[in-house]
């Protein structure tokens, strides 16, 4: 069976580099994942060569449109094939207060958690719609459902991502390509780790399962969704938050 090529950004550290590992150990997959430096591609490659997985690592500002249009260019060339699974994973936060947030802290965020999904897709969905067939899986957040005080910005961006998604999903879905969202509630990461532990207390008391997610459990529902046992699936929102929000 043909190897199918995968995209992952922000795959140097949390849920992407978990999402790369998990899809990287997928006999049937190749796995390209991005970061925002050289010490991330780094990171990325010696986890390769660590654990034996089969990728590469690539720079990329997914804020770019060149930049992007680069890396698929780069990417045919390496492997004769174009990605036919994308994982959206990159993002940023910007937070403050509405009263007090700068309009470069709402621009940014929107362009890099939306505008730059948004432009992604546009760039795949070609090779998807000529192989007639693909996956999309973007990562959104629990705060696109529920809001959170000081993240407008970024609330309204994964909120976004929803009603984007939804649209690709009813468009490509005639050339069996799917797409989905994943949004994660609190996740262990090396950003939560370095809370307080009354910070820590205060986001389990929201959590009715009373811990942290992992970042190998949001890779498992990626892990489902590009699998054919998920091929009747497009448009949804799964979300993954121990109880925090259900829906």
């Amino acid at each position: 069976m043909e190897k199918k090529l995968v995209l992952v950004t922000g795959a140097s550290r949390g849920i992407g580099q978990a999402i790369f590992q998990t899809l990287a150990q997928v006999p049937e997959l190749i796995v390209a994942g991005t970061a925002t430096s050289e010490a991330g591609v780094s990171s990325i490659r010696e986890m390769c060569e660590v654990q034996g997985l089969e990728g590469s690592a690539h720079v990329l500002d997914v804020n770019d449109d060149q930049a992007v249009g680069e890396l698929l260019a780069s990417l045919l060339e390496l492997y004769q094939k174009s990605p036919t699974i994308l994982v959206n994973n990159a993002g940023i936060t910007q937070d403050n207060l509405s009263l007090r947030m700068h309009q470069s802290e709402w621009q940014s965020v929107i362009d890099i958690n939306l505008t730059a999904v948004f432009n992604l897709c546009q760039h795949v969905m070609r090779g998807m719609l000529k192989q007639r067939w693909g996956r999309m899986i973007n990562i959104g957040s629990v705060v696109g459902s529920t809001g959170n005080p000081g993240q407008a910005n970024y609330a309204a961006a994964k909120a976004g991502l929803l009603g984007l998604s939804r649209s690709l999903a009813l468009e490509l879905a005639s050339r069996n390509v799917t797409v989905n969202v994943i949004s994660p509630g609190f996740i262990e990461t090396d950003m939560t780790q370095s809370l307080s532990e009354v910070q820590r207390q205060s986001i389990l008391e929201r959590v009715p399962l009373g811990r942290m997610g992992t970042g190998n459990e949001v890779a498992a529902l990626v892990r489902f969704l590009v699998s054919d046992s998920a091929a009747y699936m497009t448009g949804c929102n799964l979300h993954i938050n121990g109880g925090m929000f259900m829906e």
